[in-house]
């Protein structure tokens, strides 16, 4: 689908026009307010900042108390050996997680205890082998020679997040800090991230990518350019090469304003674009505003889409069922469109369980107490672009929600996932989508879908002769139809070309869902339609939950905290069973996952089969 031109980012021209233009800014920019006395006092007695300062510090007492994590060679090393992550990723993101306890407690407080500390940890940071994580960098020294910059040149997700810190750091410490540290601070970024970035043509993969790396490894090295580069007519050139690459993000949303790499990726990529042009708008003293334009508005309200109460969100591809959306992007995006996002809580200084600087002094500076905890309400849904429907109702206080998707096998962050659904209770999906598993380097390389996570063998979808889904842009699903109703919606996909069977002529799946308030209860009539062009042609539906089922006599039963679910199937044509499975999920650990399993009692040419699934909202279940 074209995508609509409402807004086009600026021009070159019109960018140079106005960094040219723009007058000094303020001393501490962007986060001036933490250089006013008036501004900090305030802050300190926030009510819906209490909890977040008596955190922040906290970690300033734990960073002056304990020794910096060292990084030494064999955890960088076991990323390339074993596929880990974590062990080298813990140390590495504790010590972001000091620098923003120990810098925020020194600049509300005044605490000149921290700077000794401080010092010696910005000093380290920049002593670092790599700002890159082992994960982003190529894999093993023949690669890395091959590689046209060296891993301290690599400008990864996480080399960007910490020349933006620093550049921040510097910014509101100033004369508070040794010249040494500004000098070593300016040196390091500008060789590690300006140099690798600005001074070459040849452009990083993730300057063209349409997903959330374009947006936060450009924005975050547009904020420190903002911050460190004096010679305006350089910095008119950076900040154009980073709107380039924040165009090719705004590509990998349709119309819809859908993001397909899900709600948590929304939170990052679309949160750091936020970031960047509220500094940009800033800096340039309104001349250039990015968050302009109906599209622009659309991406922004997606929260409003997928949310389904108490913290809870459709969760498709890598995102997670329960996630956080941070109370400073919330809190500006909702006065920048007047449009509030439910469910915000107040800051947490450990919000960000990598205490990304961006997160964690926005989360400080722009959340209204106004803007949190607005409810969720009854809404219909659907993302064209997507595929998705979501249909919300709220009942006698509980959430009762339907989703289902089409789309392709090859999204950013892409599950086999077509025709995959959720069915959600006040809280809690007990027909679910498992979200991320453990990111390795097995679950980002060839082995991918071999994870629970992302094949298909972990989402609600039938293995057709023993087969799941396969992955690529042409493993698609085609929508049938889309019928909204006062009561509910219909939604019917053709998902054929999702399974490499070649003796499967056609599958189609619909979805039929219906409300009654007055009950309340929910029904979803979900009808598989299968024709085979030869045997063999065995079918088996499979379908993921959370919670264990309870099997009976064609019935099965799911019992959640706040509600059930009960499906009926035909116990002529299937027999059921239910596989419990632990897995490790990327953000909660060990899981046990129950896949409930119904395999068809004989092959034939063409099979019909429908499963109705009954939801009843209540406390008492």
């Amino acid at each position: 689908m074209p995508l609509s031109n409402d807004y086009r980012l600026p021009s070159f021209r019109t960018i140079r026009e106005a960094i040219l233009a723009a007058p000094p800014p303020p001393p501490g920019f962007p986060l001036e307010a933490l250089r006013d006395p008036v501004e900090i006092e305030s802050l300190r007695k926030a009510a819906h900042l209490r909890q977040f300062l008596v955190d922040m510090r906290a970690d300033a007492d734990r960073a002056r108390s304990t020794p910096v994590p060292p990084l030494p060679f064999g955890l960088f090393h076991l990323f390339e050996t074993t596929g880990d992550r974590a062990a080298y990723e813990a140390p590495y993101f504790d010590r972001r997680r000091r620098l923003a306890g120990l810098t925020l407690a020194a600049v509300i407080d005044g605490a000149g205890e921290n700077l000794p500390t401080l010092t010696d940890l910005i000093w380290d940071v920049c002593n670092e082998y790599t700002w890159s994580l082992p994960a982003h960098l190529p894999l093993g020294v023949d690669a890395v020679n091959a590689h046209r910059v060296p891993p301290e040149q690599v400008v990864d997700l996480f080399a960007a997040h910490t020349a933006h810190a620093l550049a921040e750091v510097l910014a509101l410490l100033g004369e508070r800090l040794d010249p040494w540290l500004a000098y070593r601070i300016r040196g390091e970024v500008e060789r590690r991230i300006f140099e690798p970035l600005f001074n070459d043509p040849r452009h990083f993969e993730w300057e063209s990518l349409p997903m959330n790396w374009s947006a936060v490894c450009g924005g975050c090295a547009g904020m420190s350019a903002l911050i460190l580069v004096d010679d305006r007519e350089r910095l008119a050139g950076m900040i154009d090469r980073v709107i380039r690459s924040l165009d090719c993000f705004l590509e990998g949303f349709g119309n819809d304003g859908g993001c397909p790499e899900g709600i948590d990726y929304w939170v990052y990529g679309f949160g750091f674009y936020t970031y960047f042009a509220e500094m940009l708008r800033s800096f340039t003293a309104g001349r250039i505003d990015l968050l302009r334009g109906e599209r622009i508005e659309r991406i922004a309200t997606f929260p409003q889409v997928v949310s389904l109460g108490d913290g809870a969100y459709v969760n498709y591809s890598d995102a997670a069922e329960h996630t956080t959306i941070h109370p400073g992007i919330g809190s500006r995006l909702a006065a920048r469109f007047d449009q509030p996002i439910p469910g915000l809580r107040p800051p947490d200084f450990h919000g960000d369980p990598i205490y990304r600087w961006g997160n964690v002094t926005r989360d400080l500076l722009w959340t209204d107490a106004a803007s949190l905890d607005a409810p969720v309400g009854d809404g219909s849904f659907t993302l064209a672009d997507l595929a998705w429907v979501v249909e919300r109702r709220v009942m006698d206080g509980v959430t009762v929600a339907f989703s289902a998707k089409g789309g392709h096998n090859d999204e950013p962050h892409n599950h086999n996932d077509l025709g995959h659904f959720i069915l959600h209770l006040g809280g809690e999906s007990l027909l679910a989508d498992l979200g991320a598993g453990v990111y390795t380097r097995q679950y980002f390389g060839p082995e991918r879908y071999e994870s629970l996570h992302t094949g298909s063998q972990g989402h609600s979808v039938p293995l057709i002769n023993g087969q799941g889904q396969q992955a690529g842009p042409d493993r698609a699903a085609d929508v049938l139809n889309y019928n909204q109703r006062p009561d509910g919606v219909e939604f019917s996909l053709d998902l054929t070309r999702a399974y490499g069977d070649v003796g499967l002529e056609s599958f189609t799946r619909s979805f039929d869902w219906s409300v009654d308030a007055a009950a309340p209860s929910a029904v979803l009539r979900l009808s598989d339609s299968f024709r085979f062009s030869a045997l063999p042609a065995a079918v088996e539906e499979c379908f993921i939950s959370l919670r264990p089922p309870l099997i009976g006599e064609g019935v099965v039963s799911w019992a959640g905290g706040r509600g059930s679910i009960t499906m009926r199937f035909d116990a002529e044509q299937f027999e059921a069973s239910v596989e419990p499975i632990e897995t490790e999920a990327h953000h909660t650990g060990t899981v046990t996952v129950y896949r409930l399993r119904l395999r068809a009692l004989k092959e034939t040419i063409t099979r019909n089969a429908d499963f109705i699934f009954t939801c009843l909202p209540g406390d008492d279940i």
